[in-house]
């Protein structure tokens, strides 16, 4: 019990290394939780300061995810299976609550994506289709995003091997959380005023001549 326990902590710490604030700062000087709408996430990462920034941002925040839960039963085989969604669960707070820059972060998108690439890729795959679809028809990141997490849970039962019900359970709690973070967006959404992928803020760039830009 003590080592799970152990790796519990383990996962919330991995979790909550806060990709875009390091790599906002060492690229470009910028602290992101100053920026656009101060979420530390690939999104405002992108919107801020471009892809280069933005893309080794979302590829860091899908690691934190899914390294817990696919590594670390590797040091506890004798572990049960409820352990790697656990492990998974602390990443994902780690990640929105990061002890590194005083409990904020992101919405945990990427880094769930991450855990369930790890915990079932399938399911993760098919919202992943339904995020990419929406984003690329819609433009809004965060209806892509609200429609992956509620296809989720759906995908884990209608597989043709159902999973287990502690999963179940679990994406079911992480759908209404994104629905829950997502909350400001889904109002803007409503009104018409989200703002749409792909464009980005000039408040940055107008300090930095462009400079911040991938």
């Amino acid at each position: 019990m003590t080592v799970p326990l152990l790796l519990l902590g383990a996962s919330y710490l991995l979790g909550s290394i806060p990709s875009s604030y390091w790599i906002g700062r060492l690229a470009c000087g910028v602290d992101l939780r100053k920026e656009g709408s101060g979420n530390l996430g690939a999104t405002n990462a992108y919107r801020t300061l471009g892809a280069r920034v933005a893309v080794p941002v979302l590829v860091l925040d899908i690691v934190k995810g899914w390294a817990p839960v696919a590594l670390f039963p590797l040091l506890v085989p004798a572990a049960a299976a409820g352990w790697a969604v656990a492990w998974g669960a602390a990443a994902i707070v780690g990640h929105v609550f990061s002890v590194w820059v005083g409990f904020r972060g992101g919405k945990g998108v990427a880094t769930s994506a991450g855990v369930f690439l790890a915990l079932a890729p399938w399911a993760a795959l098919a919202a992943l289709v339904v995020w990419l679809g929406a984003v690329l028809l819609t433009g809004y990141v965060s209806l892509g995003s609200i429609l992956a997490a509620i296809v989720l849970p759906l995908a884990l039962v209608l597989l043709p091997d159902p999973a287990p019900t502690f999963l179940v359970g679990f994406t079911v709690a992480l759908a209404l959380f994104v629905l829950w973070a997502h909350r400001g967006n889904a109002g803007r959404l409503l009104r018409g005023e989200e703002r749409r992928f792909g464009r980005r803020g000039q408040a940055h760039m107008s300090r930095t001549g462009g400079g911040g830009a991938a």
